[in-house]
């Protein structure tokens, strides 16, 4: 398979409503339960793509653009963006839209790097060299 067709399959879309339980004081969505959503897209999307045990070793610049405020829907868009030997960087963006209009944009952006483990927690090479895997470059 070419690997741009694995990572058009990675690609990972998951849709959640904003809740009560999940807002603060100012009736938006907390941070951290952003960045939760985000790392488990992440991560969805990372083994989707490798097929093995991953891990998240970093996140990068995650930027929050527009609140998100609750009695809204987001829809969380996992891409994979690099291929390293063992690692894969994802990035995911947030959407938020009205629940009741067509209203939407998009209020979050991250970059999630994750590794590949074996059963004893070593980094494990993603690609093996081989007919099935062809370079998209």
């Amino acid at each position: 398979m070419l690997l741009a067709d694995r990572i058009a399959r990675a690609e990972t879309r998951i849709f959640k409503a904003v809740f009560p339980n999940t807002t603060n004081h100012y009736d938006t969505l907390f941070g951290g339960t952003t960045l939760m959503l985000m790392d488990e897209v992440g991560f969805i999307t990372a083994t989707r793509f490798s097929r093995l045990k991953m891990v998240t070793v970093s996140s990068e610049r995650v930027d929050f653009t527009h609140p998100i405020p609750g009695g809204s829907l987001v829809e969380l868009v996992g891409t994979v963006e690099h291929v390293g030997r063992t690692s894969l960087k994802v990035r995911v963006e947030l959407f938020v839209e009205q629940m009741y209009s067509d209203e939407r944009h998009k209020a979050v952006t991250g970059l999630f790097t994750f590794v590949a483990v074996d059963e004893h927690k070593r980094p494990l090479c993603i690609l093996e060299p081989g007919p099935d895997v062809v370079s998209a470059a």
